[in-house]
């Protein structure tokens, strides 16, 4: 069984030795690198690309939205989900926004947080439903102020299914590697990404990333 590589970033110890524990009792889970604050957190993921990284938000040094923000930059294939005691709505968009894939409570229960990093893994995105409303309200905000700097909404929507593979075409995965994410075939890939290219109004793979990240869609 190949197991899911996970990083764990937390200022609290205590707190990270009990998810070390608990995730370990998890068959596919192998536990690769800690670390306390963002900027550590940085450099490890360059180090060991962890599938899965499990991310506080208040933290000294480099704090957890900033951190996600670089690692997306530097290690593009990991996921990184926010596991934190706040929930604040300029929190959980900033979070989300600079690249995390999922938002996730402390108070959850183990069973949760276990499904959550599977499906982080697969490149679905997990929100606590408590957060899911905020997280509209926000996208709400950042549509009406891109709005003002003469970005409009697309006017043929992407699909559910064609956001999912944009985010997968972010990360720099192949259409075979989407494919196998996502449980659909290489060419149901090819016709989503014929879709996503048409929709977005741009010519190549890196132009559609770009400008889906412009617009707040990834």
């Amino acid at each position: 069984m190949k197991k899911l590589r996970l990083m764990l970033v937390d200022d609290q110890s205590l707190f990270r030795e009990a998810l070390r524990t608990l995730l370990s009792l998890q068959p596919d889970f192998e536990i690769v690198a800690e670390a306390e604050n963002g900027e550590r957190a940085i450099a490890l993921a360059k180090t060991h690309k962890p599938d899965v990284i499990l991310m506080d938000l208040r933290m000294p040094v480099l704090g957890g939205v900033e951190a996600t923000r670089r690692i997306m930059a530097t290690a593009p294939g990991s996921r990184v989900v926010v596991l934190t005691t706040f929930e604040e709505d300029e929190e959980i968009f900033d979070a989300l926004q600079a690249g995390a894939l999922g938002y996730l409570l402390k108070a959850c229960s183990a069973d949760k947080l276990c499904e959550s990093v599977r499906a982080a893994a697969k490149g679905t995105s997990v929100l606590e439903p408590s957060v899911a409303a905020r997280m509209m309200a926000g996208l709400g905000r950042l549509t009406a102020r891109e709005g003002r700097k003469g970005i409009q909404p697309l006017a043929d929507p992407l699909s559910e299914r064609e956001i999912d593979v944009l985010r997968h075409l972010a990360a720099g995965h192949s259409n075979k590697e989407i494919g196998g994410a996502l449980g659909i075939t290489e060419g149901t890939v090819k016709n989503h990404m014929t879709n996503v290219l048409g929709k977005l109004g741009a010519l190549d793979r890196t132009q559609a990333a770009l400008k889906a990240r412009e617009l707040g869609l990834i």
